[in-house]
């Protein structure tokens, strides 16, 4: 145990010593250069970032994706350099994989498949997706961990309070203590892939009536806390739609609606990381002219899920309403009701410019995208500008830590609506989706379905 205790001590110490000087050399660049005044030297600090976080897999490099999808955390040229960690982790070999099958499952790990493709269909962040046959013959996705994941991850946290207290030096507009907390509390969840089964079943459970959503099944019998194996849905990436019809493309388009809006507006679950490679779309193009594609969507990772009380989703629909209405009054208890302390009248004005963009499209009874004339890389950049002037002179303001996976998965939903660059009537899907909302009746709903999937409600 000691010895077990120590090498977990040399990792933590060796990862604080790697992350330091990659990020801290970085950070002292950026500080050197605000605090003398250099201009147009954020570009070339931006690819170092990216650099010295390219290398580092596990939670730096998450929280760096995290950071990227929050509009006006970070100036546009870190938000283009650190986007690309998303799609370019280098993938470990198969001595490694062996290795780690092997300290999940034991020594007689292989004889539990009939095949196991050893180079990994998927690598991101903090493990790798290897395809696999299991003894019964079914197709699986086996989730692998990085080791040394949870040694990493206090020291990266450690490193992203550094980054974070910088920010709020040189940019005291936004107060980003919540946002650290809230970002730390998620990626520690993330490494804990038991969990991670649970919320799969509890999307199981959410989702089971809506046939244009996939949801895998979880192998107990192959799975462990660092080992994650599901059915494997067979599917093309999301972009690969972007030229298909329009019909196809707002197919796909309204079954993602329905897989994000659904559990929240219903059961106050979201999936927190509606990134495109999440997402994989199922169904055959028609055949004949009469036809129509039954498109629908495999939703696949579940380490990012957030559980809200319905007293936020309540104020959801409250900030929904006021807009809708023109009624301040109730777009200002919303505020107050996700935790956003010390507000005024000003401070609710300018918030609000940023949820008439969110909101837009669901305020609009009409076909129309979800941002007309943006691209998908600039979605909710002029908004998230506009506010930062604003607060400049109005602010500062501290973001709740509840508000901080809501509005990044908001976010990238409508970059992925802009992707496929579907028509959709917002209005009324969600609508449809929200109902006539009753706190009584979700709590009802939520309980059940956590429940049954083994899972606390929130306090």
């Amino acid at each position: 145990m000691k010895d077990d205790e120590a090498n977990r001590f040399s990792a933590r110490a060796a990862r604080y010593a790697r992350v330091g000087a990659n990020v801290g050399g970085v950070a002292a660049r950026i500080a050197g250069a605000r605090l003398f005044g250099a201009r147009g030297a954020d570009a070339a600090h931006a690819a170092a970032l990216t650099q010295a976080l390219g290398g580092l897999k596990g939670p730096m490099m998450k929280v760096a994706q995290m950071m990227s999808t929050i509009p006006d955390l970070l100036p546009p040229e870190y938000v283009e350099e650190l986007q690309k960690l998303q799609c370019e982790a280098p993938a470990m070999g198969a001595a490694f994989v062996k290795r780690r099958m092997q300290a999940e499952l034991g020594p007689n790990w292989l004889s539990r498949f009939d095949a196991f493709d050893y180079h990994p269909a998927a690598a991101a962040s903090l493990g790798q997706v290897h395809r696999a046959i299991a003894k019964d013959g079914a197709d699986v996705a086996c989730k692998l961990q990085y080791p040394d994941m949870r040694s990493a991850v206090e020291a990266d946290l450690t490193q992203l309070d550094v980054l974070f207290a910088l920010h709020r030096r040189l940019n005291p507009i936004i107060d980003t203590r919540e946002i650290t907390q809230e970002i730390s509390d998620r990626v520690r969840e993330e490494l804990d892939y038991e969990r991670e089964a649970k919320h799969a079943a509890l999307y199981q459970g959410m989702l089971n009536k809506i046939d244009a959503v996939r949801v895998p099944r979880v192998r107990q019998d192959l799975s462990t806390g660092r080992l994650l194996t599901m059915d494997w849905l067979e599917g093309q990436k999301l972009l690969k739609f972007v030229g298909a019809d329009e019909a196809s493309r707002n197919r796909i388009a309204g079954a993602m609606f329905k897989a994000w809006w659904v559990p929240f507006s219903q059961f106050g679950v979201i999936h927190g990381d509606p990134h495109l490679g999440n997402y994989t779309v199922f169904g055959e193009p028609s055949q004949g002219s009469g036809g129509m594609a039954a498109y629908g969507i495999n939703l696949l990772d579940y380490g990012c899920v957030r559980i809200f009380t319905a007293k936020f989703v309540g104020g959801v629909v409250d900030l929904y309403e006021g807009l809708l209405h023109n009624d301040f009054d109730r777009t200002f208890h919303a505020y107050e009701t996700w935790g956003f302390h010390g507000l005024t009248k000003e401070l609710a004005e300018i918030l609000n410019i940023w949820a008439r963009f969110i909101y837009g499209p669901l305020l609009d009874d009409r076909l129309r995208t979800v941002a007309d004339g943006v691209a998908p890389g600039h979605y909710g950049r002029k908004e998230a500008f506009r506010v930062h002037q604003a607060l400049k002179r109005r602010g500062p303001v501290r973001v709740p830590r509840e508000f901080v996976f809501m509005d990044r998965a908001a976010i990238g939903l409508g970059g992925a609506f802009l992707h496929l660059n579907a028509r959709l009537n917002f209005y009324r899907l969600f609508n449809e989706a929200i109902g006539k909302f009753q706190e009584d009746a979700l709590n009802e709903r939520q309980a059940a379905a956590l429940g049954a999937a083994g899972l606390k409600r929130p306090a």
